[in-house]
């Protein structure tokens, strides 16, 4: 009695406790992505007279150690006049992550990306919003493949660029 009451239980809560929701049909493989909004307007003559002259301005690049990203101290007055700057004439940037051409490509990868958001977590700290900064990792993409010791530090970096220069 116990087993075919059991039995039916199951059998009733199989029964009534499917959903029966529609599939929709699917967007396949290159289904439409949502458009990135960053803003592309060109910089203004007054901006583009002030990198040119300042000369904190000019420098781009934040340097790494090997295999880290952390901000050496050496590059918080460059990294202040840049939140200046931002957020003076309300600009957009974009930090592209970089590795030399040691490690896997997928190491080298997640490395440029620490490095730039360190970069951009430095902006943020300075009071640039999220809404003005894209990180960009290039891994070793545009690393020298072919240097050694001390040449490889070029490639250890995070390089700031100016959305509309």
């Amino acid at each position: 009695m116990k087993k075919s009451l059991l039995i039916g239980t199951l059998l009733s809560s199989l029964l009534f406790g499917c959903s029966s929701t529609e599939i929709q049909e699917s967007m396949g493989l290159n289904a439409p992505f949502p458009e990135l909004t960053s803003q592309t307007a060109e910089l203004s003559a007054a901006a583009m007279d002030e990198l040119a002259s300042n000369p904190l301005l000019s420098e781009r690049s934040v340097y790494f150690g090997f295999n880290k990203y952390d901000i050496k101290p050496e590059y918080s007055d460059m990294l202040a006049a840049h939140a200046e700057f931002i957020s003076k004439y309300n600009v957009a940037v974009a930090i592209h992550g970089n590795a030399d051409f040691r490690g896997s490509h997928e190491y080298n990868l997640s490395l440029g990306q620490k490095r730039s958001v360190a970069v951009s977590d430095s902006l943020n700290g300075l009071g640039i919003g999220n809404n003005n900064v894209e990180t960009v990792s290039y891994g070793e993409e545009y690393a020298n493949q072919e240097c050694t010791g001390s040449a490889c530090d070029q490639d250890r970096r995070a390089d700031i660029v100016y959305v509309g220069e």
